[in-house]
């Protein structure tokens, strides 16, 4: 659907990214979810062409400017790759590096951000905890003060790229209950008594390690809190808009790649001497798909226009996740139906998705946490 949003800026970003994906990915997603891992200088490719450079200073490594539009963009097109595994193994960083470059020392974004931003490192968001699951609030781990050092004791689990980092930063309790005692902390992959254990055995992003993370006396420069102590509630909740926004569009991506191949198998599959597509119950199944599609990327578009009018429309960003994961399920369930027996045998996108799908509906705040999230915002 042609976007009224879209600038000559806009769509040669989205080319360069789709003929990147089409050529440096698609052909090898299923080798490397297969493989439970992506090449390191997939990471290194990516971050050349500055895909996690929004909203960071130029001298941090960033691009300078900010554009919700070309975000989503590149969470769109990498999806479309058929794997969630794959984006999930290199955008780790994406939801970890805006605390740091926003509340970071300059010593700290000096040697953090130019690193993860170009991709010869990793970083990862370490917020959720075996216990906690969304309840970001009720957070157990804990960091005290000691001198001019902090010490971290807890555990999260479930962290994107975990095994892999270089860098975490880490939701830790600095002070009583509830949201108000919360702060942020850069940990270090070698600091001492820092650990970690693989999550293995997932349903699906295979490509991507996840991992729990140990603290046992973890100690951290004083330095290294990053913003105010007690404030890390108000960040983890600024920093989840993007990473659900960008969750959305790339359900939406998801669903383009089911329905592409989806319309390519039932114009290619004959049943009964003619093709599948001329049977009306498979034109009305795609017909429903394309709505879906359709629909989700018109709530991104808007949303991405309020973002870029300088709005945070929680409401609308929680729904529109909650809309995004459902018509992925809808739309990757009718693919497979259309598909038959051979969209269940792995390999294909159709398959993947179908696998990978309640990630998504978990991931970044589940379904139930963002209804809610949505009527509280709604006043009602």
């Amino acid at each position: 659907m042609r976007s009224p949003f879209e600038t000559e800026e806009r769509a040669a970003w989205r080319r360069t990214l789709a003929d990147f994906v089409a050529a440096e990915i698609t052909p090898h997603a299923d080798a490397w979810d297969e493989a439970g891992e992506v090449p390191w200088s997939l990471h290194e490719r990516l971050g050349a062409l500055g895909v996690w450079g929004f909203g960071i200073e130029e001298r941090w490594g960033g691009l300078g400017f900010d554009d919700a539009f070309m975000r989503c963009a590149y969470q769109e097109e990498i999806a479309r790759c058929g794997a969630g595994g794959v984006g999930a193994a290199v955008n780790g960083r994406s939801i970890s590096v805006a605390p740091v470059a926003l509340l970071g020392t300059n010593d700290i974004r000096a040697r953090v951000l130019p690193a993860v931003l170009s991709g010869r490192k990793g970083s990862s968001l370490a917020i959720t905890e075996p216990g906690g699951g969304s309840d970001v609030a009720n957070m157990t781990t804990r960091a005290r003060r000691d001198g001019n050092h902090w010490v971290i004791d807890g555990e999260k689990t479930f962290i994107t790229g975990g095994m892999k980092s270089s860098f975490y930063v880490v939701g830790a309790r600095t002070g009583g209950e509830g949201m108000k005692g919360i702060s942020l902390f850069l940990v270090e992959a070698g600091a001492p008594g820092f650990s970690r254990t693989a999550l293995s055995r997932k349903q699906g992003w295979w490509a991507s390690d996840t991992a729990t993370l140990h603290f046992d006396g973890v100690r951290v420069p004083a330095e290294n809190l990053l913003g105010e102590e007690g404030r890390g509630f108000l960040a983890i909740m600024r920093n989840f808009n993007y990473e659900r926004i960008g969750m959305t569009a790339g359900c939406l991506g998801a669903m383009k790649a089911c329905f592409e191949d989806a319309v390519a198998w039932a114009r290619e599959r004959k049943t009964f001497g003619a093709p599948l597509i001329e049977r009306q119950a498979i034109r009305h199944k795609l017909a429903d798909m394309s709505a879906r599609i359709d629909a989700t990327e018109a709530l991104v578009n808007q949303i991405c226009w309020l973002m870029n009018e300088g709005e945070t429309p929680v409401a609308e960003i929680a729904k529109a996740k909650v809309f995004g994961s459902k018509s992925l399920e809808f739309v990757a369930s009718e693919a497979m139906q259309i598909m038959g027996g051979a969209g269940y045998l792995r390999g294909g996108r159709i398959e993947r998705t179908w696998r990978e799908v309640k990630v998504m509906a978990i991931g970044g705040g589940s379904e139930e946490v963002m209804r809610d999230l949505a009527a509280r915002q709604m006043g009602l």
